[in-house]
């Protein structure tokens, strides 16, 4: 048995509530039918000492460790899982994943120290240990001293366990500070390579005054006799927002926005005369059974390319993050080439 089905197996059982590590039964049946999965341990005895995943610097990376990472995510991605054999198959990916993530670390750290003029002063540390106190031990110290004990933990190693939380993060966030310009050369080059993924449907921005039916309004000849006299007062150049805020059923707060439509989301009662609007135009009255409607077009765009300038800072986040993405990969790359790393 591989060390990954072994973890896949026992991560499986804890999930269905079965004890972790030790006990043999059978677990129970789960909404993908009859669970097979038996407990693992004794082949993770026999077949890894220790329990021990990899090895990354002076770091041992544990089966429990694997676990602490992977447990939290456990319901989503049952919940994802169209069977058990789905669900098996993702938690794997998530097991390789997590694996390849707490090795990295591992390397990420290493390399921060390399430099001996760099350190996170204590002040730092001083106040991720207070947060922590403060929001997962609600402030109190006596619990948080409890859990201290049940990880087998000192606060010196505590302290640690967030000096490299921090370091980490800065590590990141520095890799991805060296990514954070593209020239304009690069973002027409793209535009011009992809102009079929900005294609747009038609799309309006729509007001919306919604007049319902009520003991006042109750036929269709009243409703469109007070149609049309939001309609003389919208002509006399009153804003169409501040009227849907005096008459809207709906929308009232917001001056009856609708936001950006496109016509496939649109109703034909509604998207028929939408579309034919024009920038500032206001429809004729539409009657329906249940209310009134004028549509106001706060702003129209047509069905087409999008202009270079519409998109240019959306391609501009879209090349950063692709950047971003390709640099870190280079730089655990190298990480992973100079580090130590076994795997078990």
């Amino acid at each position: 048995m591989t060390l990954r089905r072994c973890l896949a197996t026992l991560t499986f059982s804890a999930a269905l509530g079965t004890a972790a590590f030790g006990q043999n039964q059978p677990a129970p049946a789960t909404s993908f039918g009859p669970a097979a999965a038996q407990n693992p341990v004794d082949n993770l005895r026999l077949q890894y000492a220790n329990g021990i995943v990899a090895v990354a610097e002076d770091k041992i990376i544990t089966v429990a460790d694997v676990m602490r990472e992977i447990m939290p995510l456990l319901p989503q991605l049952r919940a994802d899982a169209k069977d058990e054999k789905d669900y098996q198959q993702r938690l794997e990916t998530l097991q390789d994943g997590v694996i390849q993530d707490l090795i990295d670390r591992v390397l990420i750290i290493k390399e921060f120290k390399k430099d001996e003029k760099r350190h996170i002063p204590d002040s730092y540390i001083d106040n991720a240990v207070a947060d922590d106190l403060a929001e997962r031990f609600e402030g109190d110290r006596s619990k948080f001293l409890a859990y201290l004990r049940s990880q087998g933990k000192t606060i010196r190693e505590f302290r640690k366990d967030k000096e490299e939380e921090i370091i980490y993060s800065y590590m990141r966030s520095q890799q991805k500070k060296s990514q954070s310009v593209v020239s304009p050369v690069r973002i027409e080059t793209y535009y011009n390579e992809n102009k079929d993924r900005f294609y747009r449907e038609d799309e309006i921005h729509l007001r919306i005054i919604q007049l319902a039916r009520n003991e006042e309004t109750s036929t269709d000849a009243q409703l469109l006799e007070k149609a049309n006299m939001i309609l003389a007062r919208f002509k006399a150049g009153e804003q169409f927002a501040d009227l849907a805020k005096e008459f809207s059923a709906t929308a009232r707060a917001k001056g009856g926005d609708w936001g950006p439509i496109q016509r496939s989301n649109l109703k034909p009662e509604f998207s028929d005369p939408a579309f034919k609007l024009q920038k500032g135009e206001v429809s004729a009255p539409i009657i329906l059974p249940d209310a009134c409607y004028l549509l106001y077009a706060e702003d129209r765009k047509f069905a087409g390319i999008q202009s270079l300038d519409e998109v240019r800072d959306t391609i501009e986040r879209m090349l950063i993050s692709q950047m971003t993405r390709t640099s870190q990969e280079r730089w655990l790359e190298r990480l992973r080439r100079n580090g130590y790393i076994k795997h078990y």
